[in-house]
């Protein structure tokens, strides 16, 4: 009999993913977690994968263990059950890392812009050949016979590690997680080392002076919008529909692709699926004409119009981020008031990048800072607030707590763009509400 496979933090991106994806495999699964509501429950209660709170009777010895990287014997006591007890588990990555081998894996790994480029490769690919993924949005699609297998390959803590896909993109090369890596030497060190793991094709951003640094037993093809490049855009088109180049690999022209996402580092986000398909040998055509039909992920720039209001999700949580976010917000909505809402991602990012924060908020044209979101792992030591964020920022900031969000009527047909990996969400909501109830009153 086939074991069951019990996920332990079950309603992380990751794990979401690939329990949803066990289970279209036919495997039994099912999972625990805070009984706090988070955004990937959704796909995994549609699926009917069992959500349970966390109890260390959810442990059983015949069951095959996946435990989140987040979750360990002192502040979870389903691990502390299993470790006393002497049950065998893996974690997300190492498990991962093991089953990739089933398949011609493709990882999609960079600082920023993973989730977004795993998500159109896996589109694209999925449609034009039996393809399995795993996207950091908490989306994975599973069939045991696919030939493909594509997925985020995360650098934190140094996960992508156990991970050997024939081919990778990397996407750029930043400094972030500044409770880990300690400067941009040793995250490009730890890119490095992971290219080594590559046999067939590393496709990275060509103008990331870092990525340039990169050397590996495998091809390096380089992507990006100059002559030197191996696969070149041109002819770039950027509108408030989305986006148009043309596509060429060392002068040859492959094909006019439309991408209707927003932003320059999207364009560039398409070229490396355009690179990595035409490596596979996939008609091109067939890729243009599925690259057209994208709908994005979730939490990268998703939209909602309430009444004349609009308001963009978004998990940017890094200043290249949140630039990239804003420039994105500008190409679709040029003739509009741009109004961030950005929650800071624990205060040792929020010391680390404060001025950088404070900068590239500027690009709004009015800001709003939450409250800074505190991880688990991390100890507020008061060196900063969401106040002394908002004294940097040069445009109007100001503070907003998520029971009184109702500064934010200030702005009338204003595009709302709220931003962070936290609770976020829990503003946002209390926005639309009161909008709600606005709209309400007018009728």
């Amino acid at each position: 009999m086939e074991k069951k496979y019990h996920f332990i933090g079950i309603k992380g991106s990751g794990m979401s993913a690939l329990a949803l994806m066990l289970k279209q495999m036919g495997k039994e699964v099912q999972g625990s977690d805070s009984t706090d509501y988070y955004f990937t429950q959704y796909g995994l209660e549609q699926a009917g994968v069992p959500l349970l709170p966390f109890d260390e009777k959810n442990i059983k010895p015949d069951y095959e263990l996946i435990v989140g990287n987040s979750f360990n014997d002192d502040n979870n006591v389903e691990v502390a059950f299993a470790d006393k007890n002497g049950f065998p588990y893996r974690r997300y990555h190492e498990f991962l890392g093991h089953f990739m081998e089933n398949f011609t894996s493709i990882g999609v790994a960079g600082a920023h812009g993973k989730t977004t480029t795993t998500g159109l490769l896996s589109h694209v690919m999925s449609s034009a050949v039996d393809t399995s993924y795993l996207i950091g949005d908490g989306t994975g699609r599973g069939n045991a016979n696919s030939k493909y297998f594509v997925f985020e390959s995360d650098e934190y803590q140094r996960h992508f590690m156990p991970y050997h896909p024939e081919y990778t993109i990397i996407t750029n090369i930043d400094f972030d997680h500044p409770d880990f890596f300690h400067g941009i030497e040793d995250v490009t060190e730890t890119f490095q080392e992971y290219a080594q793991n590559i046999s067939k094709g590393i496709f990275v951003y060509g103008e990331d002076e870092n990525l340039r640094k990169i050397t590996a037993k495998a091809p390096i093809y380089y992507y990006g919008f100059e002559d030197k490049e191996d696969y070149q855009a041109k002819n770039l088109i950027r509108t408030t529909r989305g986006s148009s180049f043309d596509a060429y690999f060392r002068g040859e022209f492959l094909g006019h692709f439309v991408v209707p996402t927003y932003g320059k580092h999207n364009v560039a986000n398409a070229l490396a699926v355009v690179g990595v398909t035409h490596q596979l040998g996939l008609d091109m055509q067939d890729i243009a004409d599925h690259m057209l039909t994208f709908r994005g992920v979730k939490r990268r720039f998703t939209e909602k119009k309430v009444g004349e209001t609009i308001i963009i999700d978004d998990f940017a949580h890094h200043p290249t981020e949140i630039e990239a976010t804003l420039d994105a917000a500008r190409q679709k909505y040029p003739d509009r008031e741009i109004v961030a809402v950005f929650q800071p991602h624990t205060f040792t990012r929020t010391i680390a990048f404060a001025d950088d924060f404070a900068k590239v908020l500027d690009h709004a044209d009015t800001v709003y800072l939450a409250e800074i979101y505190s991880s688990a792992r991390e100890v507020d030591h008061h060196q900063i607030t969401a106040q002394d964020l908002a004294d940097k920022v040069r445009k109007p900031a100001r503070v907003i707590k998520a029971d009184n969000v109702s500064p934010l009527l200030d702005h009338e047909r204003a595009v709302f763009v709220f931003m962070g990996a936290g609770n976020i969400q829990k503003y946002e909501n209390a926005f639309e509400k009161l909008l709600g109830q606005l709209t309400d009153n007018v009728q």
